[in-house]
C-alpha cells in the first residue's frame, strides 16, 4: 500500500485554529484578551536575556502581546509567509515597512493605481524625510522597468487597485524585481489571502489594512506586514540596516541573528519601540473573530458583487462598470487565470450626468451606507473624486481613470435581491 501523503490545514480551518492553542490554566477555547501592558520575568537573568532578543518572551505590549501574536501567526499561516506584525493601522504597517528599510537618500518605486492615502504617504510625506517615489503604470513592465534606480528598494503596488479595480500581474513584476534584487511589496487588502496569495505568486511581503475584509464588522482598526522570508538581504550593499550591526541594540546584526526573520525582528524591535503604533489586544481579539469567517465572507462578498456588476451593465443610467468578472474588464483574462474564487467585492461604476448625479444617487440609496470604508459585511458606497482621492490634481485623477461620475461601492453580505432594490429605487428617483 502506498504511503498518503497529506496536506497541511487547509484555509477555512487555518483561519480558525492557526496562532492558537486552548488555554493550559483555564481550558478557555478563545483566545483570551491579555490585558496587561507588561509582563512578569522569572529572573533578572531572563529579563537581561530578553531585552537583548537572546531570548523571546514579552516585555512590553507596545511591541508584543500574547492576543495580537494569535492574530500575527494566524494571519502569516494564511499569506504563507514566515512570519507577521500587526499595527495600529494599515497606513502604519506601510509606515513602519519604508522606515526599517530605507534611509535618507533612499527611492521608492510604487504602482500609480493605489488608495489616496498611500500616495500622500509615498509621495508627499515620505519625501519630507528625504525619501522619493515614483510612482508608475503598473501594467507597463517597460515604464517599471525604466525607473528603477540604483538607489531604489521598493516596488510598492496594489494586488486589486482601488477604485480602478486594475489585476496586478505578480508573476511578471515578481521577475522585474527579483532581478532587480528589490523587495516587492503588494497590498493584498481588497482581495485577501481567499482570494489571492501574492507570495505564492513571488511577492516579497504582503500588506493589509485588516480594518477591511479580514475584520468585516468595520468596529476596529489595524494593520498587518507578512514576510515571506525569502528575500535575499545579503544579495548586495543596499540595505545595511538588516545586514550590518545596530548600536541601538549592542551592534546586532539582525541578519547573521535571524535568518530570514531578519526584517521581521527589526521591524519589531525598532519599529513598534520607537514609533509605538501598536495594535491593542481588544481589537487583535476582534480581528481573531473576523478572521474566523474569512472564507465564507468572501464567498457571499464575491458572488453578490459579481452579480450586481452584471445588474448595473444593463442600467440606462449607468455610462460603464468596472469589475474584472465582466468579460469588458481588460484584466478579465488575467483574472481568470490567477483569481480562480473571485476578484474582490469592489464594484466600480460611471453614472451618466456627472458629479452633480453621482452625488443624487448616493443620497437616494437605504441599505447602501455612504462612508469611507470598504470590507464590511455591510454594504457601503462613496464618490473618491471628492473623497478618498480629492487630495490628487484633476490631471492626476484624469491620468488613474477616477473621473468625476466614478461610484465606488463595497458589496456585502446582504441578500443581493435586496441590494438589487436599492439600487433600482435609487436610479429611479434620480
Amino acid at each position: 500500500m502506498k504511503e498518503k501523503k497529506f496536506k497541511g490545514p487547509a484555509f477555512n480551518t487555518l483561519s480558525v485554529h492557526a496562532g492558537q492553542k486552548p488555554d493550559d490554566e483555564h481550558k478557555a477555547r478563545a483566545v483570551p484578551i491579555y490585558q496587561s501592558s507588561a509582563y512578569l520575568f522569572e529572573s533578572t537573568k531572563e529579563a537581561s536575556s530578553v531585552f537583548n532578543l537572546e531570548k523571546d518572551g514579552h516585555i512590553y505590549s507596545r511591541i508584543s502581546n500574547p492576543t495580537v501574536s494569535a492574530l500575527e501567526e494566524r494571519l502569516a499561516s494564511l499569506e504563507n509567509g514566515i512570519g507577521a506584525l500587526c499595527t495600529a493601522s494599515g497606513q502604519a504597517a506601510l509606515h513602519i515597512l519604508v522606515a526599517t528599510i530605507m534611509s535618507a537618500g533612499d527611492h521608492i518605486l510604487s504602482s500609480n493605481r493605489i488608495y489616496g492615502g498611500t500616495r500622500n504617504l509615498l509621495g508627499l510625506t515620505m519625501k519630507r524625510f528625504g525619501i522619493e517615489t515614483t510612482f508608475v503604470n503598473p501594467n507597463d513592465f517597460k515604464e517599471i522597468k525604466q525607473n528603477i534606480q540604483k538607489n531604489t528598494k521598493l516596488f510598492f503596488a496594489e494586488s486589486l487597485s482601488n477604485p480602478s479595480l486594475d489585476v496586478l500581474d505578480i508573476n511578471k513584476i515578481s521577475k522585474i524585481t527579483e532581478e532587480a534584487n528589490i523587495p516587492f511589496v503588494v497590498d493584498n487588502t481588497i482581495l485577501t489571502p481567499f482570494l489571492c496569495n501574492p507570495i505564492l505568486l513571488g511577492a516579497s511581503m504582503v500588506i493589509h489594512s485588516i480594518t477591511k475584509f479580514i475584520g468585516g464588522h468595520g468596529i476596529a482598526v489595524g494593520g498587518a506586514l507578512i514576510d515571506s522570508g525569502k528575500f535575499d538581504w545579503s544579495k548586495s550593499k543596499k540595505f545595511p540596516n538588516i545586514t550590518e550591526p545596530y548600536e541601538g541594540y549592542n551592534n546586532i546584526n539582525y541578519l547573521d541573528e535571524f535568518g530570514p526573520a531578519a526584517f521581521l525582528s527589526r521591524a519589531r524591535s525598532e519599529g513598534l519601540r520607537d514609533f509605538g503604533c501598536t495594535l491593542s489586544p481588544q481589537d487583535a481579539f476582534y480581528f481573531l473573530l473576523g478572521v474566523e469567517t474569512l472564507g465564507p465572507r468572501m464567498m457571499k462578498h464575491v458572488s453578490n458583487a459579481e452579480y450586481i456588476a452584471s445588474f448595473l451593465t444593463g442600467v440606462d443610467q449607468v455610462k460603464w462598470v468596472l469589475h474584472p468578472s465582466l468579460k469588458s474588464h481588460k484584466n478579465h483574462k488575467l483574472a481568470n487565470k490567477f483569481l480562480p474564487k473571485g476578484s474582490g467585492a469592489i464594484v466600480s461604476f460611471g453614472i451618466k450626468g456627472g458629479k452633480e448625479r453621482a452625488s443624487e444617487f448616493i443620497e437616494n440609496l437605504k441599505i447602501f451606507s455612504h462612508l469611507a470604508n470598504i470590507g464590511d459585511a455591510k454594504s457601503l458606497v462613496i464618490h473618491p473624486a471628492t473623497t478618498t482621492h480629492a487630495q490628487l490634481s484633476n490631471k492626476e485623477l484624469k491620468k488613474l481613470g477616477i473621473s468625476e461620475d466614478l461610484i465606488r461601492l463595497s458589496i456585502g453580505i446582504e441578500d443581493v435581491e435586496d441590494l438589487i432594490k436599492d439600487l433600482k429605487q435609487a436610479f429611479k428617483n434620480l
